[in-house]
Formats: C-alpha cells, sequence, structure tokens
C-alpha cells in the first residue's frame, strides 16, 4: 500500500466516526447539521400551519434585520452602561435625562404589573433605541471620546430608530430600507472614533 492509498484509508476511517459522532450530536440535540436546526416539535405547532405561509415567509425573510437590530440595540446598551459607570455609580439617576428615566421606569412597572416574568431589573433594558441615542448626546461630555460627531450620532441613531418600527412592529422592509438598515449600522460603528 502506497502513501495515497494510506491516507485516503484514514482519511474513509476518520470521515466514518465524524459521521458517527455527528449522528449522536444530531440524536441527542434534535437538530440536522446538514441542514440546519429543526424546530422543536411540541403540542403548539399544530397551530402553526393555520397561520399564513406568505406571513411566515415573510416573517423568515425579516428574521435576519430583527436579529441584526437586537444586536446593534444590546450592544449600543452595553456601550452607555460601561461608559456612564465608569464616570459615575448613580448614573442612572445623575445622567439619564429625567424623561427617559422615568419613560423605562413606567415600561418596567407596566410590564411588573402584568405579572408575567419581567425581562431585566434594570431600567436600562426598558429604554428605546431611540432614548438610548439621547442619552449620549446628553452625556456628550462622556461620549466625545468615544465618538467623532455629536451630530452624526444623532443623524445615524434617528436613522437607526426610523428603521426600528417595522422590524419591532412586524412590518416588511422594503428592499431600499434594507439596503439603508446596512448602511446605518456601518455608519453606526464608522462614528466610534
Amino acid at each position: 500500500m502506497n502513501d495515497f492509498e494510506s491516507a485516503v484509508l484514514v482519511f474513509g476511517m476518520r470521515s466514518h466516526l465524524l459521521e458517527h459522532e455527528l449522528d449522536l450530536v444530531e440524536q441527542e440535540y434534535a437538530v440536522d447539521l446538514r441542514r440546519g436546526f429543526q424546530r422543536e416539535v411540541d403540542a403548539d405547532a399544530s397551530y402553526y400551519p393555520q397561520i399564513e405561509s406568505e406571513i411566515r415567509r415573510e416573517a423568515a425573510a425579516m428574521a435576519p434585520h430583527y436579529e441584526v437590530f437586537y444586536s446593534l440595540e444590546k450592544t449600543v446598551r452595553v456601550l452607555v452602561v460601561d461608559t456612564l459607570s465608569d464616570d459615575a455609580a448613580d448614573w442612572w439617576s445623575t445622567r439619564v435625562p429625567p424623561h427617559v428615566r422615568k419613560e423605562a421606569e413606567d415600561r418596567q412597572q407596566r410590564e411588573v404589573d402584568t405579572g408575567i416574568t419581567p425581562r431585566s431589573d434594570d431600567p436600562i433594558d426598558f429604554t428605546t433605541f431611540g432614548e438610548l441615542g439621547q442619552i449620549i448626546t446628553h452625556n456628550w461630555d462622556v461620549f466625545e471620546q468615544t465618538f467623532a460627531s455629536r451630530k452624526a450620532v444623532e443623524r445615524v441613531t434617528a436613522n437607526l430608530n426610523t428603521l426600528r418600527g417595522p422590524i419591532a412592529h412586524c412590518s416588511p422592509l422594503a428592499d431600499d430600507e434594507v439596503v439603508r438598515l446596512r448602511l446605518s449600522v456601518r455608519d453606526w460603528f464608522r462614528l466610534q472614533a
């Protein structure tokens, strides 16, 4: 047996072992690694087919945009918290504009009053994207070290906040707005000095 034949034999054995390992993982986690994740089957699954297929297709097309905006908004929250908590321990009460603080705390209380599991104990998690932009510009003395231009921050956050509407409220984005979302996300990260 030459080196090539030996390599093919070893590769074939390793390939077989890998296939076996993939099968075990797929069984344990109810996934199909060759096709992507499968939805978990439960009692509610019988209701989903009753939703029109066009609406389900539209939702699938919107899912990546939701993921982008979700990730961006969480990233901005972390930036605000990290930056302001480095500046002042009581930053929520001293650095957040009173109207933003009140709105976030009211949203938090409304959620508590429903009796559902609150999404968070931290009021910053109840701010909107637009309010996060207001917190940044209100505290420009702290954020000017992070961003190149206050006016640019205002413009980009206003654009992103407008794009957030259809994403958060289950409406499709027009093709032009998908492009605008991508550009606005790039603009946001370019703002950071």
